[in-house]
C-alpha cells in the first residue's frame, strides 16, 4: 500500500539509520546495524500556514511506500547481502577489503569520511534525544504551555485551545471564539517555540554561530562518553549492549502502539497512513526518496556493514541474516508508522483539523510534532520518557556502528602489534575528536550546519559509491570469481536474483537515480531561510570530500604500480593482491591454498588479524606464522 505521510513515518525510522534488528546469529553483525535514524531527516519544523511547496511534499510523501519496498528489492537487500559477504569472507574493514582490487581502495577511504561526517552530526541529534529525555522529568513538560520566559504572544497550545473549546474560560463571543480558533490552527506552538527560542535558541543565519548551548554542549558529552564506554572493549561489549538497544525498542514501540490506538482518532490518522494516491507514483523525486531512505535505512555504503560482518565467522550463514534483517527492518518501518500516525489523528481530532496539518517529519516529528502530542496523553511525561529513551537507545546502536567503523579501518590499515594492544586508546581518540568536531553544531546555528552535513556529506555520495563498489566487484574482480568466494564461504552460490541485481539490476537503478538526482536538484532551506551560496558550496565540498577519494586513491595506485605501459599498470592495479582471500590459513583453500610462502621479495604483507577476529595462526610477511589473541 502507498500510504498517505509514509514518508513521514520512514524518516522518523531513518533518513540516516536502520530499524531495531533482531533474529541475527551475532552481536558483532547486530552491532552493524544502524538503528533507525528517527530523527536524522531534518528537514523543516511544523509550519502553521501549509505553502504550495509543503502541500507538494505532502502528496509526494503519499506515494512514498511502494517506490520503498521495490527499492528494498532490488537494491536494499542484495547490496545489503554483498556487504556483508565481502567483509565476511576477508574478514577486514572497510579499508582491508579493497586487496580484492588495490585501485578502488578509494572507495574504503570514502566510506571512511562518510561515517566521519555522519558520526559527528548524529551523536548531536543524541544529545537533542538526551536534553529532552532530561526535561521530561518534570510533573508538567515544559512545552505544554504557553506561560514560559521564551513563549511569544503567537504562542497558543493545544491545551489552551481545549480550554477555550471546552469553555474552561471566560465565555467568549461566537466571534471571538471562531477568531480564538483560528489563531489557534494558525498558531506557533509551544513544543515548537520550546524547539526553537529555548533549545536551540536560533540564530538568523548560517554565519552567526552565537554562543555554544551549554546544555546541548553536555549531553553531547554525555552521549560521547556513553558511546566509549560500550566500546571500549570493541566488539566484545558494544555487541551485548546492541542486544538491549535493539531489542527494547519494540517494547517502548508496543507500549506506545497500544496506548495510541484506544484514543480517539487514532483510526484516522492510521486511514491517513494507509491511504494510497498511485498518481504520484512516476515521480522522479519519490523514487529517489526512496532509495535514499533505503541506503539510510539499511547502511549500505557506510562501511559499518563490511566492518561488523567481518567480526563473523567464516562460515557464518549471512545470506540468511541479509533476508531476515532487511524485512525485519521494513515491517519495523511500517509497525512504527501505525504507533506515530495513530497517536497524530488522535491530535488532529482534539484540534479538529486534518491529520495532514500536524504531521511533519524530521526533527520537525521527533522534537515538535509528536512532543506536542504527547502533552495531550494522561501521565504526559511518562510518555515522553520512553519516547525519547527509545529514541537514544536507536542512535546510539547507529553511533557504535559508525565509530566501530572507523577504529577497525584505522586499526586494520596500520595492523602492526602496538596498535592492536592500544585499540582503546584509538576508540578514545576518535570520541574526543568526535566530541570537539560536534561542538559547533551545538551553537545557536548548530540546525543550519546539521542540516546542512545531513543533506550534502552523506547524500548522493551514498549512491555513488555503492554504485563503484558493485561495478567493481562484478566486473573489474569478476562475478565469477566472487560467486565461487560465495560459494566456498557459505556452501552455495548466491541465488540467482541475487547474481541478476549485483550485475544489472542494482547498478542500473543506482545510476539512473543520481541522475534524476542531480537533474532534480535544488538547493538547500531551512523554514522559510535560504541557505546563502557559499553554504551550498561548503555542503558540496563536503559531498566531493568522500567521492573524490576514489578517483585520487586509482591515480596514486596507477603511479605506484609496476609495468611498461599505462595499459599494464592499470590491470596490474586492478587484479587481487596476492594475500586477498581468507584471512585464515584454515580457511584458504582451493585457488587459495598456498603452495609456497610469500617471500620478501614479492613486496606482500600479510597484516596480522585484530585479536577480535582470529586465534589461529597467520602468515606473516616473512613466513613465519604469529599467534592472535582471538574468541573465534
Amino acid at each position: 500500500m502507498v500510504g498517505k505521510g509514509a514518508k513521514a513515518m520512514l524518516s522518523l525510522s531513518s533518513k540516516s539509520g536502520v530499524v531495531p534488528t533482531t533474529l541475527v546469529s551475532s552481536p558483532q553483525l547486530m552491532a552493524s546495524i544502524p538503528q533507525p535514524r528517527m530523527v536524522l531527516c531534518p528537514v523543516r519544523p511544523p509550519r502553521r500556514t501549509r505553502t504550495s511547496n509543503e502541500a507538494t511534499g505532502a502528496t509526494r510523501s503519499s506515494a512514498f511506500m511502494f517506490p520503498y519496498f521495490i527499492m528494498l528489492i532490488f537494491c536494499g537487500i542484495p547490496l545489503f547481502f554483498m556487504e556483508l559477504s565481502f567483509g565476511q569472507f576477508a574478514s577486514q574493514g572497510c579499508l582491508g577489503v579493497w586487496r580484492i582490487s588495490p585501485m578502488f581502495k578509494g572507495v574504503g577511504y570514502g566510506m571512511m569520511v562518510v561515517s566521519t561526517y555522519i558520526g559527528i552530526y548524529y551523536n548531536v541529534v543524541i544529545c537533542i534525544a538526551f536534553y529532552y529525555f532530561f526535561s521530561s522529568m518534570t510533573p508538567v513538560l515544559p512545552w505544554a504551555y504557553c506561560s514560559n520566559p521564551w513563549n511569544t504572544p503567537d504562542c497558543a497550545g493545544v491545551l489552551d485551545a481545549s480550554n477555550i473549546t471546552n469553555g474552561s474560560r471566560p465565555p467568549a463571543l461566537p466571534g471571538n471564539l471562531s477568531h480564538a480558533l483560528n489563531h489557534t490552527l494558525q498558531r506557533t506552538s509551544p513544543s515548537e517555540e520550546y524547539w526553537r527560542l529555548y533549545v536551540l535558541k536560533l540564530s538568523d543565519d548560517i554565519g552567526n554561530f552565537g554562543e555554544v548551548r551549554l546544555p546541548l554542549l553536555g549531553c553531547l558529552g554525555v552521549s560521547w562518553v556513553v558511546v566509549f564506554l560500550c566500546l571500549i572493549r570493541g566488539v566484545k561489549s558494544s555487541g551485548k549492549v546492541v542486544y538491549f538497544t535493539a531489542t527494547f525498542p519494540y517494547v517502548v514501540l508496543t507500549i506506545l502502539f497500544i496506548r495510541g490506538v484506544t484514543l480517539e482518532g487514532a483510526l484516522t490518522g492510521i486511514m491517513y497512513y494507509l491511504t494510497p494516491q498511485w498518481d504520484k507514483i512516476l515521480e522522479a523525486k519519490v523514487w529517489g526518496d526512496a532509495a535514499s531512505q533505503i541506503f539510510y535505512s539499511l547502511g549500505c555504503a557506510w562501511g559499518g556493514l563490511i566492518t561488523m560482518a567481518s567480526y563473523n565467522k567464516f562460515h557464518n550463514n549471512c545470506y540468511r541474516d541479509s533476508v531476515i534483517i532487511s524485512i525485519t527492518n521494513c515491517a519495523t518501518s511500517v509497525y512504527a508508522g501505525f504507533v506515530i500516525f495513530s497517536i497524530l489523528g488522535f491530535m488532529a481530532n482534539h484540534l479538529g483539523v486534518d491529520v495532514s496539518r500536524v504531521a511533519d517529519h524530521g526533527p520537525g516529528l521527533a522534537f515538535v510534532a509528536y512532543p506536542e502530542a504527547l502533552t495531550l496523553l494522561p501521565i504526559s511525561p511518562l510518555w515522553s520518557l520512553l519516547f525519547f529513551f527509545m529514541l537514544i537507545l536507536l542512535g546510539l546502536g547507529t553511533q557504535f556502528c559508525l565509530l566501530e567503523t572507523l577504529v577497525t579501518a584505522i586499526v586494520d590499515e596500520v595492523g602492526n602489534e602496538w596498535i592492536l594492544q592500544k585499540k582503546t586508546y584509538v576508540t578514545l581518540g576518535v570520541a574526543v575528536a568526535g566530541f570537539l568536531l560536534g561542538i559547533p553544531l551545538t551553537s545557536q546555528a548548530g540546525i543550519y550546519w546539521l542540516l546542512l552535513m545531513d543533506n550534502y556529506a552523506a547524500s548522493f555520495s551514498l549512491v555513488v559509491i555503492s554504485c563503484i563498489m558493485c561495478v567493481s566487484i562484478m566486473y573489474i574482480y569478476g562475478h565469477h570469481n566472487y560467486f565461487q568466494d560465495i560459494q566456498m564461504m557459505l556452501g552455495f552460490p548466491p541465488p540467482l536474483f541475487f547474481q541478476i541485481c549485483w550485475r544489472f539490476v542494482s547498478p542500473a537503478i543506482i545510476f539512473f537515480i543520481l541522475i534524476f538526482t542531480v537533474i532534480q536538484y535544488q538547493p538547500i532551506t531551512y523554514n522559510h531561510y535560504q541557505y546563502p551560496g557559499w553554504a551550498v558550496a561548503i555542503g558540496f565540498l563536503m559531498a566531493l570530500s568522500s567521492v573524490i577519494c576514489i578517483p585520487l586513491y586509482a591515480l596514486y595506485q596507477l603511479c605506484r604500480t609496476d609495468g611498461d605501459t599505462l595499459l599494464q599498470r592499470l590491470k596490474n592495479a586492478t587484479k587481487p593482491s596476492r594475500d586477498w582471500g581468507p584471512a585464515l590459513l584454515e580457511h584458504r583453500t582451493g585457488r587459495y591454498a598456498r603452495t609456497i610462502p610469500p617471500s620478501p621479495e614479492d613486496g606482500l604483507e600479510v597484516q596480522p588479524l585484530h585479536p577480535d577476529k582470529a586465534q589461529i595462526p597467520t602468515v606473516g610477511s616473512n613466513g613465519s606464522s604469529r599467534l592472535q589473541d582471538s574468541r573465534i
